[in-house]
């Protein structure tokens, strides 16, 4: 059995960079796969343009990938579907002279997310006062918990459009009989008429699909949604996502067997960030935080929210390889720590009369307690954004590095410095 498969996997709240990674890498494999999550993921990419400049991209649904023209490209089953997102997507880049629906394969097997889901979903977080998760209100909850109440309505069933209607109204009023909202279903049920005749050649088995290329010795990139400390086993519940965002789910998420794995790589910033409430150990509150969230564009390219910052948490980083297998890692915006006198590295947590160095604790209360240690490392002043070899980064920065892998005991092996593609130091 040969090994073919790499997975890019994000190892800490999210919004790591891994779909400039993905992106990057895309071009070398035969097919690019989006196993978790759903609309709820911003995957950000800047594709160079004819005048030398570069555009900005966000996939919510759509791999990466999706710009390499080779390259086929799988949404599998572990995916909650909203298709009105996904056909904007396809025709903002068929605007753009790309077409990409010929290159698109979709699981028959994915659960689909209504717009009604969109509704439970704003009033599920009302109803819970200041203990609201802070979603970002695309359904996926409400899908997931339909999927997982074996009362959720898969792409196959849009083949038949009399058994579809049945099943979406049934489980509309299941919605309304708990939360009495009103609701006209008319015109969510005919665009998934028309949206079945665009997509309906590309839907097909998927696994069985990715399994017949693996047995050909094709090779497939894994694209991770959402981040390892958001995974709804492992992450820090209740604030996380609803999905396995760890490397499990990339299994179950697309149906192909773990022994053709080869490479497992972690993104991971060169700090910290968290969207919405859940406990943050390493989270900065004073300016410094700010600087960060300015220099760095630390908004949630899904909701818009401004991100909380905080230092590199080397504790949850050791703990999301442990869970992954990580075999490298890939560290991200390096270039935003430019210009900080001091750098901290949060190393282990106390928390009462214990300590924990590897470690992420399930109870989200006594996570909140942690007093963090850190180790102190001098910045750099300067801009590293056209370094292209590691032998271009100042020493300072070199340093950093090389304690981070020290610390963590895996060996970083590309850096990212900047937006663009060629913003990338491999090493």
């Amino acid at each position: 059995m040969n090994k073919t498969v790499t997975s890019v996997m994000g190892c800490q709240w999210g919004d790591e960079g891994k779909g400039k990674l993905i992106d990057i890498l895309a071009g070398k494999y035969d097919l690019i796969a989006r196993a978790t999550g759903g609309a709820n993921a911003g995957h950000t990419v800047y594709i160079p343009t004819a005048d030398g400049k570069t555009k900005k991209h966000v996939f919510h649904l759509l791999p990466s990938g999706i710009f390499h023209e080779n390259t086929q490209c799988v949404i599998g089953n572990g995916v909650v579907l909203h298709l009105e997102t996904l056909l904007q997507e396809l025709d903002a880049l068929k605007e753009e002279g790309i077409t990409a629906l010929s290159r698109l394969y979709i699981s028959d097997r994915a659960h689909l997310v209504f717009n009604y889901h969109k509704i439970v979903d704003g009033l599920q977080e009302d109803t819970k006062g200041h203990k609201k998760i802070e979603t970002t209100k695309r359904g996926i909850g409400p899908a997931y918990s339909s999927k997982i109440s074996r009362t959720g309505i898969r792409v196959n069933e849009l083949k038949n459009f009399s058994k579809f209607q049945e099943l979406y109204l049934e489980n509309l009023k299941y919605y309304q009989d708990i939360y009495r909202f009103e609701y006209d279903p008319e015109p969510e049920l005919s665009n998934h008429q028309k949206y079945f005749e665009i997509l309906k050649e590309q839907i097909i088995d998927t696994s069985a699909y990715l399994n017949q290329k693996l047995k050909n010795n094709k090779s497939i990139l894994i694209e991770g949604a959402n981040g390892t400390l958001l995974d709804i086993d492992h992450g820090t519940y209740p604030f996380v996502t609803s999905s396995n965002s760890s490397v499990g789910g990339l299994l179950t998420g697309l149906g192909i067997a773990p022994q053709y794995f080869q490479d497992n790589i972690g993104v991971f910033k060169a700090y910290c960030t968290r969207v919405g409430a859940g406990p943050f150990p390493t989270e900065i509150h004073d300016q410094t935080a700010e600087d960060i969230r300015r220099i760095g564009g630390e908004y949630g390219s899904t909701t818009g929210r401004p991100r909380r910052c905080g230092w590199f948490d080397a504790v949850a980083a050791k703990y999301a390889i442990d869970i992954n297998g990580i075999t490298s890692i890939n560290l991200t915006k390096l270039d935003v720590l430019s210009g900080l006198k001091e750098i901290l590295i949060g190393v282990k947590y106390q928390i009462e009369d214990s300590e924990y160095t590897d470690t992420v604790l399930g109870d989200c209360d006594m996570l909140a307690k942690a007093k963090v240690e850190y180790i102190s490392l001098p910045g750099w002043d300067e801009d590293i954004s056209s370094a292209r070899s590691y032998g271009d980064l100042p020493k300072n920065t070199q340093d950093y590095i090389e304690k981070l892998q020290e610390i963590i005991g895996v060996k970083i092996t590309s850096i990212g410095v900047g937006t663009k593609r060629s913003d990338i130091i491999f090493i």
